[in-house]
Order: C-alpha cells, then structure tokens, then sequence
C-alpha cells in the first residue's frame, strides 16, 4: 500500500510554496520535559537520553532555558508522500548552494525547515519555483 500524497519530484518542485511560521524557534534538550515546555512545543523528538523539543523562543526563555540559536520555521506547502524520494535533498541542495543551515523535520503531510532566522529571507528566495 503506498502512502497518500505526491510522489512525482518533478510535480512537487514545480508547484512548490514554502510558508513561514511567524514565531521564532529554537530546540532545547530536556531531560523531562516540564507541561508548560510540552504545551508550547511544535516539535518534539524522544532521543532516549533527552527529548528534543522545538519551541518558540520566548517558551525556552520563559522556562529558564537556554536559547542557543535562534530559527525560522518553513513549511514546504506540497502533499508530499512518505514514500517521495528526493524532495528532502533538493531543497537542502538550494540551501547549501547559498550556505544556510538547515534541519528538516518531517510530518504525515509536508516537510518542515528550521532554518537560521537572520537567513529566512534568503531561504524563502532559495526555495521560490523560479530559482535555478
């Protein structure tokens, strides 16, 4: 059974829009994390010895957190499906060609990019359908 969505990279390049969350992101490792951390966290990933959660800024900072980058959240606004192949190394490849960091978390429906905040603008450029 193949999972739901585009498959074609061809198709999800050529229809490709990128939104951008307004809040500013970071990750913070906890050990336990505490409800209000859990609450305002977008992202979370259980690491084993930690768990990783990606939270607004202003959540690390009200939690006595460290806040060790600050970032932009992008979504790639194309169904990509599960089973897709190659979206993930196109994108990172428009990134690293205009050296800007870049971790992607992946959901059911699209891609996520925690990219630098000060470097969004040239993220969004990057990632436009007309970039060659």
């Amino acid at each position: 059974m193949a999972a739901p969505g585009e498959t074609d990279l061809a198709q999800m390049l050529a229809t490709l829009r990128v939104d951008r969350r307004p809040d500013v992101y970071t990750y913070v490792a906890v050990d336990v994390p505490t409800p209000g951390v859990l609450a305002a966290a977008a992202a979370m990933v259980d690491e084993g010895e930690l768990t990783t959660l990606v939270v607004p800024v202003e959540a690390a900072t009200r939690a006595g957190l460290p806040v060790v980058i600050e970032l932009a959240w992008l979504t790639l606004a194309v169904h990509s499906s599960l089973d897709a192949v190659g979206l993930t190394a196109a994108v990172s490849g428009r990134l690293a060609e205009r050296n800007i960091a870049c971790n992607v978390l992946a959901g059911y429906h699209h891609d996520h990019l925690l990219v630098p905040h000060s470097r969004a603008s040239d993220a969004l450029a990057a990632l436009a359908p007309d970039h060659s």
